[in-house]
């Protein structure tokens, strides 16, 4: 006996099947042979669509044979035959309008499901092509800057699900160090920690997920650290940031700024580095020399070690001589000559 729920999916009111998308043909099968066996009956309308309709049974009238009418059938062929036009209907309706098109004059449903293959795979080569694209994708594929860790664990995952559509053959070993390897460098003690204590041999993408997600917070922490101290524009913004409170003292404080003192022996172009540090040193006590050779004593006060003066000074001591020298006449020339009593 039809059901309401049978003459509703014959007539299309029922909720629609997934939508095929050009370039998701094997996600959309799988999802569309699911939805069929998720609908009463649902093993007979896979069956039809993998194997064929009904074949309609004959029947002999009168000395003439003839198909039976769909009030003749049994109950089970009644029921396969519904089956058939629903998995026509399910097929019909995922199909996009241009799609729709090219594949709706298909009565059969069986047809129909190879006519849509052979527009979305193409031929056998078409297929190898596929699964070249696939393994190529598969070892090139890298972590995206600025995405989470979900949102890489799901690229990869769905990467996986068109992989084993197609029955493509992937180590577990392989597909975890895959995924562990592609991290960014801020992830990369917790993946060295991941290896040491999980075994990559029997650990599956969900776990290894599900552990990580736990430190993502430190490592989103590493990677901030990371761009601040690479980024140059970042330490001009953090030196600027110090900048005001440094002239904020400048201005407390005045005299605090370093003051350079500039020997005298330092402007001379015959002082070596040697000296001008040597004179720089404290001041001592002048240098007295006196020669007892004649009557005459001089004393000359070297001040070697000031920076006050960078001509020695001499001071000659009072002699015998000095209470003559108004006698003396100063002529033009500066010559003294003495007069004769």
């Amino acid at each position: 006996m039809t059901t309401l729920a049978d003459k509703s999916l014959l007539s299309g009111g029922d909720n629609k099947p997934p939508m095929l998308e050009k370039h998701l043909y094997d996600s959309w099968k799988s999802r569309m042979e699911l939805y069929m066996l998720n609908r009463p009956h649902g093993r007979m309308i896979l069956a039809s669509v993998e194997k064929g309709p009904l074949v309609w049974p004959s029947i002999t009238v009168d000395g003439a044979t003839r198909l039976k009418e769909y009030i003749e059938l049994t109950p089970a062929e009644a029921i396969q035959a519904d089956c058939d036009i629903k998995a026509i209907n399910i097929i019909l309706q995922g199909l996009p309008t241009e799609i729709y098109a090219l594949v709706s004059q298909h009565r059969v449903a069986k047809d129909l499901w190879e006519k849509i293959k052979l527009l979305m795979q193409g031929t056998s080569l078409t297929k190898q092509e596929r699964e070249c694209k696939l393994y190529d994708e598969f070892d090139k594929f890298t972590y995206k800057k600025g995405e989470s860790l979900h949102e890489y664990y799901l690229r990869f995952t769905l990467l996986l699900n068109d992989m084993n559509i197609y029955k493509m053959p992937l180590e577990q070993f392989q597909v975890n160090t895959k995924f562990l390897n592609t991290l960014p460098d801020e992830w990369s003690k917790f993946v060295t920690d991941v290896k040491l204590v999980k075994d990559l041999h029997t650990t599956n993408i969900d776990q290894l997920h599900a552990y990580l997600q736990q430190h993502e917070r430190h490592a989103n922490e590493v990677r901030l650290m990371h761009e601040r101290n690479s980024d140059p524009l970042a330490l001009v913004a953090s030196h600027q940031l110090t900048q005001p409170a440094y002239q904020s003292h400048l201005h407390t404080h005045p005299n605090s700024q370093p003051q350079h003192h500039v020997s005298p022996y330092q402007s001379s172009q015959f002082v070596t580095p040697y000296q001008t540090q040597q004179f720089t040193t404290n001041q001592s006590t002048p240098l007295s020399i006196t020669y007892p050779s004649n009557e005459y004593q001089s004393s000359v006060h070297h001040n070697v070690y000031s920076p006050q003066s960078s001509i020695p000074q001499l001071e000659y001591a009072p002699t015998t001589y000095q209470h003559q020298q108004s006698k003396f006449s100063q002529p033009d020339s500066g010559l003294s000559v003495p007069e004769r009593g």
